[in-house]
C-alpha cells in the first residue's frame, strides 16, 4: 500500500465495456479502493468485454494499480 497522505479524489476505479466507461468511483483510502475493485469484478464480470481499472492519482497522473481481466 502506498504512504501519502489521502485525498478525497486519490483512488480511481473504473468499469468500461466496449472501450467505453460505464460506471467510475473515487476513494481517499487504498484499502477502500481495493474492496471495492473485488466488489465490482463480482457484479459486472459479466457484461460483455468488460474492463475494470483501479488506478492511483499521482502527481505525474494516473497509475494503474489493478485491472481485471489482468491484460490492459
Amino acid at each position: 500500500m502506498t504512504s501519502a497522505t489521502p485525498g478525497p479524489e486519490r483512488f480511481h476505479l473504473t468499469v468500461a465495456t466496449a472501450g467505453r466507461t460505464v460506471m467510475h468511483g473515487w476513494w481517499s483510502r487504498e484499502v477502500t479502493a481495493r474492496s471495492k475493485f473485488r466488489d465490482w469484478i463480482g457484479a459486472y464480470s459479466k457484461m460483455p468485454d468488460a474492463h475494470l481499472v483501479l488506478a492511483e492519482r499521482t502527481g505525474a497522473g494516473e497509475q494503474v494499480l489493478e485491472s481485471w481481466p489482468d491484460a490492459l
